[in-house]
């Protein structure tokens, strides 16, 4: 039998109960954007790195105001969410060379949102073949890069 070992992982599987407060606002809230992996903060919302991504380069846009869902959202930050998403999309395709984007908000804990009660929009890269047999069979991804390499990948675009 083969095994897979992704140690990273664990503090996810086993923080969930530990969490008391939100987790864009602890991150908003703090000082050392390069360990909260925030890419770039503008007025109303921010750039951040998904700490467990799906694929290298999977980022995600998040409003200031910490709202669940797009109604609660006021307008101006939807809008700029949108413009960064756009901003996003052509970076992407630069470094990461993906001939397609997945993007989207998963509003609600039953639609997927890991995050329910701050909405937030996420951008990831995609390439043909990219779901595999190790993803189709194995329900597992593997990542080409660490976060460390993906934030210096793309910092440079915020700076």
């Amino acid at each position: 039998m083969d095994h897979l070992w992704s140690p990273w992982r664990y503090r996810y599987v086993t923080s969930g109960s530990e969490r008391r407060g939100c987790i864009f606002c602890e991150m908003l809230a703090g000082s050392n954007d390069e360990e909260s992996l925030i890419l770039h903060r503008a007025a109303d919302c921010f750039i951040v790195l998904n700490r467990f991504p799906y694929t290298s380069g999977h980022l995600m846009v998040v409003p200031n105001e910490h709202v669940a869902s797009l109604e609660e959202c006021p307008e101006q930050p939807l809008q700029n969410m949108i413009l960064l998403a756009k901003k996003l999309e052509s970076q992407l395709k630069s470094v990461y060379r993906c001939p397609g984007l997945n993007m989207g908000f998963n509003i609600g804990e039953c639609a997927g949102a890991g995050v329910a009660q701050h909405l937030h929009f996420h951008i990831l890269p995609r390439w043909p073949g990219d779901a595999n047999f190790m993803t189709a069979v194995g329900e597992t991804r593997v990542l080409p890069e660490d976060l460390a390499t993906t934030y210096s990948r793309l910092k440079p675009f915020w700076s």
